[in-house]
Parts: C-alpha cells; structure tokens; sequence
C-alpha cells in the first residue's frame, strides 16, 4: 500500500509539472477542513476481536488552490487524513487531488493528475459512478472514494459534453481491520491481492462519457474498458497460513451505461443502468425511482422531498462475485426535509428493504450550520439481517449513532 502511495504520487508530480507551464502568478488559496467524530454502537460486537462500543477519531482535510491571473490554469492540492481510536486500518491517509487544469478560450479543458469524478443521479446507489475506488474503510454505504490518478480531456460542444479518460494506475479497495465495526464476519486480507491482468495495478483504464442536456432532461451515457474497481472475494487462508480470510482478485471489465433525470413539475425522475461484461459473467443492472418534493408544507418555508427508488442486479444467489452484490432487488423509500433557515438545516430518512432475503437498513441524517465555519451532524443507523448469506449479517449488530462536527477554514 505505501509503494502504491508513493508511485501514485509521483506519477502525479510527473503529470502535473509535464502539462504546466511557468511564468504566471497569481495567490495561492487555503482552505479545507478539520473534524472530529464520535460512534457509538447500540450492541456488542458479533466478533470478539472488533473494537466494543465507542469509536472516536480525528480528520484534516486541507485544500490547496492556485489560478493564473488569465483563469486558464489552475492547480489543485487536497490531502486527506484520519486518525481513529481503535480502528488501525481506518488510521489512513490519502491523496483526493493533485492536479493541473488548463483551460483554453475554445470549450474545452485538459485535467492532469489525482482527482475524483463522480457519475450519478439517484440517491441511495450509484451504478455508474466507476472511475474512482471506493474508500470502504471511511464507511460502507459507497459514498467515499479515493483519489484517482488520470488524465482527462473534457470538450464542451453544441451536442453535449465529451470526456475522455486515460487511467494509468489502479487503486485497491480500502477495509476495515480486524478491530474495526461495520465489516464482514470474515477479515479481508489487503497484502493478498491478484489481479487478472499480467500489469497488475499499473494497468491502464479508458474511459469515455457523454452528456448533455435538452429542455428538462439531463442525460449521460459512459463506456469503460479497464480493471473492476468491485473485486471478487475468495475465502482462503490469510499472511499466517491459519487463520480464513477473504482474499481479493481483480478482473478486467467493460461496461456502458446510462444516467438519467428528468423534472416533471415537482417531481425528478431518475435513473442509472449499466451493462457489465467479464471473462466469468456478463450481467444488467438498474436504479431507478424519484423524487417528488411539496413545497412550503403546512405554508411553512420548509420542503418536504419523497423517494423511491429500486435496485435491480441480474446476478442472483450463488454468483461468484455475491460477496459484493448486495443490491439484486431491493426497495427504498425515504424523505428529505429542508427547513430552509439560516443554518441550511437538513434532515434525511430512510428505509431499505431486500425483497428476497430477510434484511433492512435504516438511516437517519441531519446536519446543520454552526455559524459560518462549522457544521454538525447526526446520523443513526440500523441494520437488520437474519441470513448469514446476507452480505448486511456481518453488520447486524452494528446499529450506532455517529456525531460529527467540521471546521472549515
């Protein structure tokens, strides 16, 4: 893991300093942000060996920004940081960015070095969203990703937005250590790790996306050619040669997709869908649902927003890639509140419910502003799962409250 930190940035450095040019000056921006976190799980642990009730830890999040006086180059430094209490494996660092953009007057942008790109439309999974590896160890719901180190052309035209994207190093996926909650029964071994691909993580990915937009439609399509950022966990032996363990292996994939929404009145309709093909399976999958929001209810100033949305994934019980599949017919169904005060107050539930297996989740959020430099939030989670095929029964007894407080600067 740290030789792959140190490759990727280098790599990085190389990109950068290739595509920028000298002899333009102009202030350096800093900002980012400093927060503290605090977990409290409702049960015991399922496993002896994870950490018991109380987490806390601590994240630095700065941001480095340059422009040149013209506006036509940019460059861009985010680091990333946590330091927890009893998770070892979620003490980590990482580089969210380091990159150089250069603008021309034409329409279209050169991008160089670590950043994230983030695809999407619908609320509780995105399908599409394949250029960046995600960051499980920060947490299990997807939504934290690493940086990704790439260079990407992005064109603007009279048809619609071209992306084009050149991924010349592979990142593997983060996981919680033996200590940590919100994990599988079974460990994952991170220093076992196989790839389909003779150049291992030094393969290079492709990339390409459209979108556009036309009257109250917004829509994108994606093809990728590359390794699968979701690997394919094997139960064998760990390090010691004793003790079970899931080990990865990482194939190559190409995949297309759509993304989706349209504005109906107060309603937002959404969709993702991607194909996905192998050399072991080729298979479908889709999200898809809405979002209908009444305005200033009880003629108040706040919004109240409806969701639904279901998940569809044609690999069916038995598949090998199962482990990581945990949305092959589900249901969600939630709401969204915006008070609309000085303090941008927003409060987010929902419910999830696997139609096959005997299993749920529920999430409470609510975050708020401090002032103009701090926000806190609240967020509760519970998980129900009585199969221990159920990717969800290792996390049955992890139902915890999560406190957060940011500082930005």
């Amino acid at each position: 893991m740290l030789n792959c930190s140190k490759r990727l940035w280098a790599s990085s450095l190389i990109f950068c300093l290739t595509y920028a040019e000298t002899g333009y000056t102009a202030e350096l921006e800093i900002s980012g942000k400093i927060g503290v976190e605090g977990r409290y799980f409702v049960n015991e642990p399922l496993l002896q060996s994870q950490l018991d009730q109380t987490q806390a830890s601590l994240v630095i999040e700065p941001e480095l920004y340059w422009q040149s006086d013209d506006g036509s180059k940019s460059f861009t430094f985010k680091p990333f940081y946590r330091k927890d209490s009893q998770d070892t494996a979620r003490s980590h660092g990482d580089i969210r960015e380091l990159s150089y953009v250069y603008a021309s007057d034409n329409g279209w942008e050169m991008r160089t070095g670590i950043r994230k790109e983030f695809w999407g439309v619908t609320e509780f999974q995105h399908l599409v969203d394949v250029i960046n590896q995600t960051d499980t160890v920060e947490d299990f719901d997807g939504e934290d990703k690493l940086g990704q180190l790439m260079i990407n052309y992005s064109g603007v035209y009279d048809w619609g937005i071209l992306d084009v994207f050149v991924l010349p190093n592979f990142r593997e996926r983060t996981f919680p250590g033996v200590d940590g909650r919100l994990r599988a029964p079974i460990i994952i071994d991170e220093d076992n790790v196989s790839y389909e691909s003779s150049k291992e993580d030094e393969h290079i990915d492709l990339a390409i996306r459209w979108s556009h937009s036309v009257g109250n439609i917004d829509i994108g399509t994606h093809w990728f050619r590359g390794t699968n950022r979701e690997p394919i966990l094997h139960l064998d032996v760990g390090a010691d040669g004793q003790t079970p363990a899931l080990l990865q292996y990482y194939q190559q994939m190409e995949q297309v997709g759509l993304d989706a929404q349209m504005i109906a009145g107060d309603t937002l309709w959404k969709l993702e869908t991607i194909y996905r093909n192998t050399n072991t399976e080729n298979h479908w999958a889709t999200q898809a649902g809405f979002e209908h929001t009444l305005y200033g209810v009880f003629d108040s100033v706040v919004d109240l927003g409806l969701l639904m949305e279901h998940s569809w994934d044609s690999r069916g019980e038995g598949d090998e890639n199962e482990v990581t599949t945990n949305f092959q017919n589900d249901l969600y169904v939630g709401a969204r509140l915006a008070i609309n005060d000085a303090q941008s107050s927003e409060l987010l539930m929902g419910i999830g419910t696997d139609l096959e297996h005997n299993a749920s989740s529920f999430i409470f959020e609510f975050t708020r502003r401090v002032g103009n430099s701090i926000k806190v939030s609240a967020d509760i989670r519970i998980i129900q799962s009585s199969e221990s095929s159920d990717l969800l029964y290792g996390l049955k007894e992890d139902d915890h409250l999560q406190l957060t407080m940011d500082w930005y600067f």
